[in-house]
């Protein structure tokens, strides 16, 4: 499925008032983990400022052991502090990446900003080096712009 045919469904899962927020949430992670093959875990961390801690949402995937990570800790950490996207072709070559699987050979972070303020992320991660281009930025913040609409 396209990222153009996957918009529309993300809009009707959070515009979906039979379902509480997380579900939405959950909905979407399933959505993205089976539409998209190189999509292999997707799911939410969410910001605690006062504790510069991340929080992990909703997710489809491998478990993780990873449910609170430090602002500035891997890729999540960096991108709960710089505000950017950021796309790791090959997490072997990554200085600053958390482990979760040997089988992850790649991720891509979006940041989630309601009101301005980076409330948290997407994180997918792929079993595939370098899948994620510019069309899956663009899309990943599609998707949280959606997702802002629920806070």
């Amino acid at each position: 499925m396209t990222f153009q045919e996957l918009q529309p469904k993300i809009s009707a899962i959070i515009t979906d008032n039979k379902i509480v927020r997380d579900e939405k949430l959950l909905a979407i992670c399933q959505l993205l983990n089976e539409s998209i093959e190189y999509y292999n875990w997707v799911g939410f961390y969410f910001a605690n400022h006062e504790n510069k801690t991340l929080h992990l949402g909703p997710y489809v995937g491998a478990e993780t052991d990873h449910t609170v990570i430090p602002f500035g800790k891997g890729i999540c950490g960096q991108v709960a502090e710089s505000n950017a996207n950021f796309v790791v072709p090959d997490v072997a070559a990554q200085d600053n990446y958390i482990a979760c699987s040997f089988t992850v050979k790649s991720e891509i972070v979006v940041p989630l900003f309601v009101n301005g303020q980076n409330i948290g992320q997407i994180d997918i991660d792929s079993h595939v080096i370098d899948p994620f281009t510019e069309a899956d930025e663009r899309f990943l913040e599609f998707v949280n712009q959606e997702v802002s609409k629920l806070y």
